[in-house]
Order: C-alpha cells, then structure tokens, then sequence
C-alpha cells in the first residue's frame, strides 16, 4: 500500500517529464555537442569533433561577440533598471484610493497584453521618418528640424527601441509591485505615523524591506526576458544600424539560423547558458532570495 502511494504521484508527473526530455533536455544535450564540432549547413556530412575551437575563436578573435555582449549588458540594465523604477512608482500612484482607479488599471497593464509583433508594428508606425507620429507631433510644435527616421539612425535607433521596450515590460513590474504591496498591513504605517515617521520614512523602513521578495523575484524574471530579447530588436533593427542594436542572441540567431553555422552558434548558445545561470545564482545568493524580512 505505502508503495503504491509513493509510485502513483511518480506517474502523474511522468507525461511532463517525458515532455521535458524531449523537447527541453534533448536539445540541450545536442546543442553543447553541436558547440564541439565545426557543423555548417552547407557541409553537414563533412563536420568534424574540433574541441574548444569555437570558444577560443569567440573569446580571442570574435569582436562581433564582443560588442554584442557590451550592447546585451547594457540593454539588460537598462532595461531592468528603468522598468523598475517607473514600475515601482505606478505601483504606489495605483495602490492609493482614487476615483476611477480601476479604469487607470487597465489602462497602464493593457500594453502588457499586447504581444511582441502587433507591439512592434505600433511603433514602427510612430518612429516612421514620413508618416510617423512622433516626427509628426515634432512638426506641430515646431521642432520638425530634428524628424528623422529614428530607428535606422546611428544616434537614436538603441535609444528608441528602449523608449518601446519600456512602454511593454513595464506594467509587468506594476503587476509584480502592486501585489507586493498590497501584502503589507495598513497597522504597519498607521504606527510608523504615529510615530512620527514621514512618508519616505515609511516607504524605506517598511514598504521596500517587505516587498523584498516581489522586487528581487520580478527583477530576475524581467533580466532573464530581456537578456534573450529576439522579437522587437529582430522586427525593428535586426541589430542594425551597423550592429548598433545587435545583442547576443540576435547575433546567435545570425551566425546558426541565417549564416548556417551551427557548430559556432551553438558554441554562442552555450557561453549564453552558462552566463545566465551563473547570474542566477549569484543574484539569488546575494539577495537572499526566500528568506523572510526578519530572517
């Protein structure tokens, strides 16, 4: 009897985890032995065990690695850090009790429903150089003498696919925010108040150290999406102009996809895998990520 109670939650779970090999593990498994080898698709039978080939070629001779990598840390941080911060501050202005709140909800999440290609088409249509709104809103004020085509200038096309990667990933951070706040007790502020604590007071000393786990757990999923960003930068740019917009994994995507060389891609992947999970791990362990607000 105590083995059939142990064998039958077993069998439950066996679909997904036969799901997982095959479409999860296997790949992986195949990915790392295609980064040892010189696999091209224009020569698939005379592919050869090269070793660590590729990733000496990458660390020591690839300087499109090197720039993609720079620009894929600085879209993350950006990205992450921005979203963060207005996210956090919508979160606050949509936690306070005000006459149509429900309404400004559902406005501020809705770009969150909207997907990566309608998202992209929308603002291609507003950085468009002849039929654009921006430029367009430029002319009106009187500023038509700076209009240009935003997205396919060397100055603005890594600002402008910023500008609408935030107007998408913010409201996920509202979401993940907004819960966390509304996890913390009302007692909490009415004694700090009476106290004598001042508004920020109360946002340093309460609001922050409870909403620990939202903000750390948010900040890592959106790192995670935004460091293997494809959709929008691919639809917008494809890491042009002059690979001002290239990151990793469009450069990836590239090299096995476009170029056909994937023995070298996959080597990409897996300095991409290991890059990730080594952040992590490190952020979870410096953040102490689980860990209660007294622990």
């Amino acid at each position: 009897m105590k083995e059939k109670k142990t064998i039958f939650p077993l069998l439950l779970i066996l679909p997904t985890l036969l799901f997982l090999a095959v479409f999860c593990v296997y790949p992986m498994v195949r990915g790392f032995g295609y980064a040892l080898t010189d696999y091209e698709r224009s020569n698939p039978l005379g592919s050869q065990f090269v070793g660590l080939e590729n990733f000496i070629k990458i660390f020591k001779e690839d300087r499109v690695f090197r720039g993609a990598l720079l620009t894929s840390v600085k879209w993350v941080v950006l990205q992450v850090g921005l979203q963060l911060l207005f996210g956090m501050i919508f979160a606050l202005i949509l936690n306070q009790e005000f006459v149509g709140r429900g309404f400004v909800r559902t406005f501020c999440f809705a770009p969150w429903a909207v997907s990566g290609v309608l998202t992209t088409m929308l603002w291609l249509l507003i950085y468009n150089e002849h039929i654009g709104l921006l430029n367009n809103v430029l002319k009106l004020v009187g500023f038509g003498h700076i209009s240009k085509a935003w997205v396919q200038n060397l100055d603005t096309a890594f600002g402008s696919l910023v500008i609408a990667e935030l107007w998408r990933g913010i409201p996920f951070f509202t979401i993940s925010l907004l819960g966390g706040l509304q996890t913390v007790s009302h007692d909490l502020y009415e004694s700090a108040r009476i106290d004598g604590a001042s508004s920020w007071d109360c946002f340093w000393r309460i609001t922050l150290p409870f909403m620990k786990e939202s903000i750390v757990f948010a900040a890592l999923m959106r790192t995670i999406w935004e460091f293997r960003s494809v959709d929008m930068i691919m639809t917008m740019t494809n890491g042009g102009p002059v690979r001002r917009t290239l990151t990793l994994p469009i450069y990836m995507y590239q090299t096995s996809i476009e170029n056909g060389k994937y023995g070298y891609g996959s080597a990409l992947t897996v300095i991409l895998f290991l890059i990730m999970t080594f952040y992590v791990c490190f952020y979870l362990k410096i953040n102490d990520f689980g860990k209660g607000v007294n622990e």
